[in-house]
């Protein structure tokens, strides 16, 4: 049995004394509630831009599309809680359960069959993903209908609180995978393209959500969205704890797979594609992989975004916001996890609550001056971000130490003579 090495223990030690003296503060209103949300959103921000370094200071791949899909984990998850705290009606996680179950493993299926097939176009196969996609989509609708009723009458029977956690943490989930799949669909045409062009699709997908969102009532008949007028009586249960679980999660998941052999070959390919590619390693293959993977992260975020002040707007979602993962990731420093953890909490700490409680009335929106200036200062002094490489031991790689080499045998027997 491997032991647990000392500098995971301290790290996991830590993070839980530091969550539950954060815990302890809020339950005995040290922290007021409005200190209780920025810390929330803080840690929410740290989970959206740890996918985004994930693509981008990792792989490469500059991308402006992390705020669509934190939209689409966020209206998908919060349609789901909203339908069964409001109508006692679980059709919303029924249908979307079994489309991201049917979609996923006809996405898993074709990409295996499409990796023996030589010569098939980004272009014909994204029309045959999408195809599927959409048949599977249908069929989940009805078996979602079909068996709604059932689920009804399953979490009915559990008491209501458990309830509602089990329902708010299977739409989280969903909402992110969701969002994943929809990001595998969106990068078989764009991947292709170069790092500029690449950012500038993405981008495009972000203003396309919106919009889509600001008709979600009158276009695909969610009704409960409210289109432009914005989505209310969503239920507020991402506590501090259940955001704090999600970190930990996403950051684990991070560090593993960065210090994999599938970490090494990522990292190639933001370093030089024509090398990493002469090296045998599947450029696109790793490209795809990285981008779902990042894009997850931001569904999960999105779905416990939504169940912190219960409202949602596709204002929220614009354009412009999708800037601010990407200024939190070169803040914190491009490829360090521990830069982007503590820029997301910063950045969220400093803008929505100090500058925020200490300029005048009236000139709250002066703070989004304030943090450019920062920002060019710091990149003045510092252009590899605050922290550049820097990790704390436990997110650092360690290398298995080097072997004494062992004496040749024609060297043995030479000094036997």
């Amino acid at each position: 049995m491997k032991r647990i090495s000392r500098t995971t223990l301290i790290f996991l030690g830590s993070i839980v004394a530091f969550t539950l003296v954060v815990q302890v503060l809020i339950s005995l209103n040290v922290l007021s509630p409005f200190w209780n949300t920025i810390l929330r959103q803080g840690a929410v921000m740290a989970i959206v831009s740890l996918g985004l370094n994930l693509i981008y200071g990792f792989n490469g791949q500059f991308s402006l599309g992390q705020w669509g899909f934190y939209a689409i984990g966020a209206y998908s998850a919060a349609d789901i809680t909203y339908r069964w705290t409001n109508d006692a009606n679980s059709n919303g996680l029924t249908v979307l359960f079994f489309t991201v179950v049917l979609v996923g493993a006809a996405i898993l299926i074709l990409y295996r069959v499409f990796g023996k097939i030589r010569g098939v176009d980004p272009l014909s196969a994204f029309a045959i993903y999408l195809i599927a996609a959409i048949g599977l989509t249908a069929l989940a609708v009805s078996i979602g209908n079909i068996t709604a009723p059932g689920v009804n009458g399953l979490l009915k029977v559990l008491p209501a609180n458990i309830a509602n956690t089990v329902v708010y943490l299977l739409a989280v989930i969903i909402g992110g995978v969701l969002a994943a799949e929809v990001s595998f669909l969106f990068g078989l045409p764009v991947l292709t393209l170069g790092s500029d062009y690449f950012g500038i699709a993405t981008l495009g997908f972000t203003i396309i959500v919106k919009v889509l969102l600001d008709n979600s009532d009158v276009m695909f008949g969610f009704v409960e969205m409210k289109g432009a007028r914005g989505m209310i009586g969503i239920p507020k249960l991402t506590s501090w704890i259940w955001v704090m679980l999600f970190l930990i999660l996403v950051l684990v998941i991070t560090r593993n797979l960065l210090h994999s052999s599938y970490g090494r070959a990522i990292i190639s390919v933001r370093e030089d594609e024509i090398a990493a590619k002469a090296m045998g390693i599947d450029i696109g293959h790793y490209k795809t992989l990285t981008f779902v993977l990042g894009c997850l992260f931001a569904g999960l975020a999105g779905g416990l975004y939504a169940h912190i002040n219960g409202f949602l707007h596709p204002d929220t979602f614009n354009f412009i916001k999708s800037f601010d993962p990407m200024i939190i990731v070169v803040f914190g420093g491009l490829g360090s996890v521990t830069g982007t953890i503590f820029a997301a909490f910063a950045w969220q700490l400093v803008l929505e609550g100090i500058l925020r409680s200490i300029l005048p009335p009236g000139f709250e929106t002066w703070r989004y001056v304030v943090y450019p200036l920062l920002l060019l200062v710091m990149m003045l002094l510092k252009p590899n971000g605050l922290f550049g490489n820097y990790e704390i031991p436990y997110l650092r790689q360690v290398l298995p130490p080097k072997k004494s080499a062992e004496p040749q045998p024609a060297q043995t027997a030479k000094e036997s003579l």
